[in-house]
């Protein structure tokens, strides 16, 4: 399922309230929201055949967990800020007339100590009734987001969801998966990573992680370091420690056969710098294909540009700058452990997949081959 947006969503770096919606569909409209520790998305889409086309958008950088790392709490400005943002989305479901959704927060609600306080405000401010979903969840929404940039040729897999206040790691092995069947077995797992007895040829979840460092709580560890390349490897080598307990982390991995995908704000920025483009272009970064050697290409000019070249590039944006040098430790990190000719870019996320996951189970999709 490869969802079909309309010209400009997922605008880069942070697209805002879209300025136009279209009509209202005359179909049924599904919607799904994501509210991270660094940005609260969401999406309106109506089902299309065995894929979904978006009437609307919404995405906003929030910064909910700024400070968090430190106080333990998500702090008065960022909850006004988030507030702010909801009541936008609220709204616009409420333009749209949206009665099937899903609507979600993570990492930064799952540890801030008023986090139960701030759902319950949000509920009684906007109207909207937030979950609070569990990192195991979290996962398995990106892993089937990304199904439809799976090589049918894949082996082994690797999805990557490197996000604000954590990144999940999915290992899965397609060797049992017939090769034309391989993206739709990974939609399979939407309904969870247990291995099924059955006569359909299911694709095996080896083993999955959530690491509580994104690209926002890996930044506020080091914060105190001044120089900017000491910096960089200290996150890189701290990130890389956390993967000790995923089984994957010691195996021999060669690259052909196996695959990762990367769905973020960080592996689609290095994307859109590996291309030189100067405006995001959603139609050429997802799906794009890159090996560790361009990445790592991409990661060596922004420590050469330094703090405030990497401020005025405008491949990297105002909104992203902040944030890109961690979220490139834990890429440079994951490519150290496992070299690949193949990460897939993915310019999706939960969002994505939580749609899919409301259509399927409503049977508003069409069987079909994922591309």
């Amino acid at each position: 399922m490869t969802p079909r947006r309309p010209e400009g969503a997922g605008a880069f770096p942070e697209p805002v309230e879209s300025p136009a919606p279209k009509p209202p569909s005359r179909g049924p409209l599904y919607a799904a929201l994501d509210l991270g520790t660094n940005s609260c998305r969401m999406l309106i889409a109506e089902p299309r055949g065995n894929q979904f086309r978006v009437v609307d958008s919404f995405s906003k950088s929030v910064q909910l967990g700024a400070g968090l790392e430190m106080s333990g709490r998500l702090s008065r400005a960022s909850i006004g800020r988030t507030i702010q943002a909801l009541r936008v989305c609220q709204q616009k479901l409420k333009r749209h007339k949206v009665e099937r959704m899903r609507l979600v927060a993570t990492e930064a609600c799952r540890r801030a100590d008023n986090g139960d306080a701030f759902m319950e405000r949000v509920r009684r401010e906007t109207g909207l009734k937030l979950d609070v979903i569990s990192p195991l969840e979290e996962a398995q929404l990106a892993v089937v987001s990304c199904a439809p940039l799976v090589n049918r040729n894949t082996d082994q897999l690797l999805v990557v969801d490197i996000g604000g206040g954590s990144t999940e790691l999915v290992w899965i092995d397609l060797r049992g998966v017939p090769h034309s069947d391989r993206p739709r077995a990974i939609m399979r797992l939407h309904g969870g990573f247990h291995t099924v007895e059955d006569q359909v040829p299911r694709a095996r979840v080896v083993d999955w992680i959530s690491v509580p460092l994104g690209v926002a709580t890996l930044r506020d560890q080091f914060q105190d370091v001044e120089d900017d390349a000491a910096r960089f490897a200290l996150m890189s080598w701290f990130f890389e420690e956390n993967l000790a307990e995923f089984a994957p982390y010691k195996r021999e991995q060669t690259r052909e056969g196996f695959q990762i995908v990367g769905t973020s704000g960080t592996v689609t920025t290095v994307a859109a710098s590996h291309l030189g483009l100067r405006r995001y272009d959603r139609n050429r970064v997802d799906g794009l294909q890159m090996n560790s050697d361009e990445i790592d290409a991409v990661i060596r000019s922004y420590l050469a540009l330094g703090p405030i070249g990497r401020r005025r590039d405008p491949r990297i944006g105002l909104d992203r700058q902040a944030l890109i040098m961690s979220g490139a430790a834990i890429l440079q990190a994951l490519l150290r452990c496992w070299p690949t000719d193949r990460l897939s870019v993915a310019d999706r996320g939960l969002r994505e997949g939580m749609l899919y996951a409301l259509m399927s189970a409503d049977g508003v999709l069409t069987d079909g081959n994922a591309r």
